[in-house]
């Protein structure tokens, strides 16, 4: 063993990192033009088009975090990674689009629809702070599990880390405990060991030197050999990233039966389902998170469906396939085979939740602590294919962002102030960029720890572009002055003003106002009582025992339960707060402090006299992702109807591109257009529907029921 890892998985790592190295330097060999760099020489069929989509789709992340919410939260934790599977066959539409586009980089659109390349510079710019928020979600994922694959035994801790340790274990032992039984003393305990946060898991590594590793291997291999290189690995890592999740769910459940008796997947399965509550099961409205509702889930759908396909990297994908057939066959199989393997992540999950919910405390090192527990054993280089394959995820993830990033800066930055230099020139630049990218994504992560605060203001970041981009492929009045005027004001209302606001004015952060929350609820939810519950309730009772008699007079003693009978739990909703991004707290003095941004959107309705404290959290939450959205196309539509229209000549051009399909790389000049309006004498650029537009669409909406099908089984066998 070296660094907690066996000699056969070190000899695993340096074979696969070789591999992939080696791709870089051959692929760097074949580069002569931008085109090759940027996009592959538009040369990628079907195969490589779904793992290139899939690989994009599937950054390390992907198996952490879905295995770590599914651990926190049940079965409805899986949600955290299906949102997008709603959307998924829309994509069976636009990915034709953003082929026929005949573009390097996002930018380009803006440039060619409204003529403007201070536009285009405008969305580089914005493109690149989101893809490098991206990506830092990633190496955070990446290195948090390496952290739980490389922890040092007990005997190899120091004094001070043996102390830690000891506290960590305590801090878990009373979290676990139902909080009305215990004792003041103990809840004063809790309070205390929470706010010092002690860590239980201590690597060989530090996270700095993790981050700063993958960062350089990643630049090497893209930077050499742009987005061919990044398509072969993101071939190889998307069949391991496969392989690797279906490999760990049997040794789950054979280490399930070898704890509770029986052999094979059904006993397993009803394993789990006897000695888990109910409440784990619940794919919607599970208490855990009630507020994440059926509306909520529609409407961040919705958005996140409509903004995803105007983000920077979805060119990318779809731009470097041969044709637009295989661009669309790609896109979406590859983002279907996301959504299947989600599913297999949340098995891990759930079964992580029966074999280690009384060992682990940081949910987020659950994938490690399971690939090391069900594979280390076997001694066959697994947990070190598994260390390799996520660290390739993030980096197939980082490779398509980089070269997404360094055509946006190269193509619509670069090129204003350098221009008519060579391909080689440009090709270097582009190298050098992406390196940059990489390394200011490697310090954003080493620099802050609520990372995923940062993505989510980012994710809803491009509702900004959204309705120049959708309106400006599909409505010929949207013009500059009215794309300028909704992206601006979009910017302006909700991310400039609402950031500089509480910053110029501090006591806004404490204003009675705008601080107050959801009001609390008490949901009471009846579940059958399981062999569990009735080990639960026996453990309260002696919990309830032990209390000094003051405290007894003043809390009831549980009653007994009966097995197979009915069981009330009452969940107190927490309250939430209503216009900050990231929450209300609570100082010392007890006075309450809005973080982050303000949602002025919410609190010009509230003001105008609708209480939304009477709304739950996801309602509120779902009002604001709706105006959003509407926002931008609302100011773009109103104001195209009142300003002229953009020159003829400039969007015939446009449009006549739109039109023609793409089916091989041929010169647009060459081919008619084929493309049938179903509005013809209207500024409305809709198409017609072919039979493979119909019949893709409709499978793939099939096969979107097929999945949520795959889930209800899923959590449903054994039971």
């Amino acid at each position: 063993m070296i660094l907690g890892l066996s000699y056969l998985d070190i000899l695993v790592l340096v074979l696969y990192f070789g591999v992939i190295v080696y791709i870089g330097i051959r692929s760097s060999l074949k580069i002569k033009k931008e085109e090759d760099y940027f996009l592959g020489g538009r040369q990628f069929g079907k195969l490589f088009s779904t793992f290139a989509s899939f690989g994009q789709a599937t950054s390390a992340d992907g198996p952490a975090g879905v295995a770590t919410t599914t651990f926190k939260n049940g079965a409805s934790g899986i949600w955290s990674s299906l949102l997008m599977l709603f959307a998924t066959p829309l994509f069976w539409i636009t990915a034709p689009w953003l082929r026929r586009l005949r573009i390097t980089t996002m930018g380009d659109f803006y440039e060619q629809r409204y003529a403007s390349r201070k536009m285009a510079a405008t969305y580089a710019l914005v493109g690149t702070i989101g893809m490098m928020g991206l990506l830092s979600v990633g190496y955070k994922a990446v290195t948090t599990t390496a952290l739980a694959m490389t922890g040092k035994p007990a005997s190899e801790l120091t004094a001070t880390e043996k102390i830690e340790k000891e506290k960590a274990d305590r801090l878990f032992e009373l979290s676990n405990e139902n909080f009305t039984y215990l004792s003041q003393a103990e809840k004063q305990e809790l309070a205390e060991l929470r706010q010092e946060n002690p860590r239980a898991l201590f690597s060989y590594f530090s996270e700095d030197v993790l981050i700063w590793t993958i960062c350089f291997i990643v630049l090497f291999y893209t930077a050499m050999g742009g987005l061919e290189a990044a398509f072969y690995t993101d071939l190889l890592q998307g069949i391991f990233i496969i392989l690797l999740s279906i490999i760990l769910i049997p040794f789950a459940w054979s280490a399930i039966n070898e704890q509770f008796g029986g052999s094979g997947m059904m006993d397993a399965l009803s394993n789990l389902h006897e000695q888990l509550p109910e409440s784990t099961f619940e794919i919607f409205g599970s208490p855990a998170t009630l507020d994440f509702t059926w509306y909520f889930i529609v409407m961040a759908a919705l958005v996140s469906g409509m903004t995803v396909v105007a983000q920077p990297n979805q060119l990318v994908t779809a731009g470097a396939a041969k044709s637009e057939d295989a661009a669309r066959t790609g896109f979406v199989t590859g983002t279907f085979m996301k959504r299947i393997v989600t599913i297999l992540w949340g098995m891990v999950g759930l079964c992580a939740i029966l074999l280690y919910g009384g060992k682990i405390m940081n949910s987020d090192f659950v994938w490690g602590h399971a690939t090391t527990q069900l594979l280390a054993p076997l001694g066959l280089g697994l947990v070190g294919l598994m260390l390799a394959s996520l660290m390739a995820a993030l980096m197939s993830t980082a490779d398509c962002l980089m070269i997404t990033v360094s055509g946006l800066v190269v193509n619509n930055f670069y090129k204003y102030f350098f221009p008519e230099k060579s391909a080689r020139h440009y090709i270097w630049a582009a190298r050098i960029s992406g390196a940059i990218f990489l390394i200011g994504a490697a310090i954003i992560t080493t620099q802050f720890d609520t990372i995923l605060q940062i993505l989510k203001f980012i994710w809803e970041f491009f509702v900004v572009f959204v309705a120049a981009f959708w309106l400006g492929l599909k409505w010929r009045r949207a013009n500059r002055i009215s794309a300028w005027s909704s992206i601006l004001l979009t910017f302006t209302l909700f991310y400039l003003i609402p950031t500089l606001l509480p910053n110029i004015f501090p006591a806004m952060r404490t204003d009675e106002s705008l601080t107050k929350l959801t009001n609390s609820r008490i949901v009471t939810r009846n579940y059958e009582v399981k062999e569990v519950d009735l080990d639960n309730r026996i453990h309260d009772i002696a919990q309830w025992e032990k209390l000094p008699q003051s405290e007894k007079e003043q809390i009831s003693k549980p009653e007994e339960l009966a097995l197979g009978g009915t069981n009330a739990v009452d969940y107190a909703m927490p309250r939430q707060a209503i216009f900050w991004s990231k929450g209300v707290t609570t100082e010392k003095d007890g006075t309450s402090y809005g973080r982050g941004y303000i949602y002025l959107e919410l609190y010009l309705l509230d003001s105008l006299g609708w209480d939304l404290s009477k709304n739950p959290y996801a309602l509120n939450e779902t009002i604001r992702l709706g105006i959003r959205l509407l926002f931008p196309f609302l100011v773009l539509f109103l104001i195209a109807l009142a300003t002229k229209p953009d020159s003829d000549n400039h969007l015939a051009e446009f449009y006549r591109k739109m039109r023609t399909r793409a089916v091989d790389n041929s010169i647009l000049k060459n081919q008619p257009t084929t493309e049938k309006l179903l509005f013809p004498n209207s500024n409305w650029e809709i198409y017609t529907w072919n039979k493979k537009d119909r019949t893709g669409f409709l499978l793939a909406c099939l096969i979107v029921i097929l999945i949520i099908g795959l889930l209800y089984l899923m959590v449903s066998l054994g039971s």
